[in-house]
């Protein structure tokens, strides 16, 4: 069944209660995850950390690779997740923080698994948010908040030219190949003619350790290659390799 997100609202949703356990099986289908500013040195550890554009609005946003291959989840295998480290915003599922009015608001899948008769109270009889809700209330202001530092982080790379579009050459182990394009890192090159003044400035806002924490996290394609062998398709190598002229500018073909 479709994900359908609606406000949670505590006289529709008083006898609600969610399953406490982290089932993610949802996200088998999500090869690719947005990321915030403060995940990436956790994630550069488990999965690559890229920058795409929204075809829509072109704005710029991180995400996390879970896969090379539409609709495919390679850290999702064998009905557990297959990795240290789970995106933020896949941690808070059934439940999400988006706009609601002027201000944002709890929303909450209303066709989640995880809704069910015994689980954890979402509202006392008071129609007070219960210790579980408030965590989780906790848990998605924080991600807003990072969200929000990630949009200026976003900004100020993109204002110091410092994306570089990548394409990644796959190798499968059937012999078919393809590219993965649409993709952007940092251009560490040009990183290292910034003026000492702008790298300070990075520095104490927190986005040079961010910017090594991306670039770092490209060699965490190999640990993709090593996920896939549990799929459908397993893939011999990953390259990183320059993005032709004329490919500049296409949309994430993964």
């Amino acid at each position: 069944m479709a994900i359908n997100y609606i406000p949670l609202d505590k006289n529709k949703h008083k006898d609600l209660k969610i399953i406490p356990q982290l089932d993610l099986s949802f996200a088998k289908e999500t090869h690719l995850a947005a990321a915030t500013i403060r995940e990436f040195a956790h994630l550069a550890s488990s999965m690559p950390v890229v920058f795409i554009e929204d075809p829509t609005n072109k704005n710029i946003h991180t995400v996390a690779m879970l896969g090379v291959d539409q609709n495919v989840n390679l850290f999702w295998a064998e009905d557990k997740w297959q990795g240290p480290h789970v995106p933020l915003n896949i941690q808070r599922y059934p439940f999400d923080i988006r706009p609601d009015g002027e201000k944002l608001g709890v929303f909450i899948d209303e066709n989640s698994k995880l809704i069910a008769d015994e689980g954890e109270a979402l509202f006392t009889e008071a129609g007070e948010p219960t210790d579980f809700l408030k965590n989780r209330q906790q848990f998605l202001a924080e991600l807003a908040n990072s969200e929000m530092l990630n949009q200026r982080f976003v900004k100020r790379v993109v204002e110091l030219e410092l994306l570089e579009n990548i394409q990644i050459g796959i190798q499968y182990q059937d012999g078919t190949a393809r590219n993965v394009t649409g993709i952007m890192s940092i251009d560490e090159k040009k990183l290292n003619t910034l003026d000492d003044a702008v790298i300070l400035e990075l520095h104490k806002a927190g986005f040079l350790g961010a910017m090594y924490a991306i670039m770092m996290s490209l060699a965490q394609l190999n640990r993709l290659v090593e996920l896939s062998n549990k799929g459908d398709k397993p893939i011999r190598t990953v390259q990183i390799r320059p993005v032709p002229k004329e490919a500049e500018g296409e949309q994430p073909a993964a």
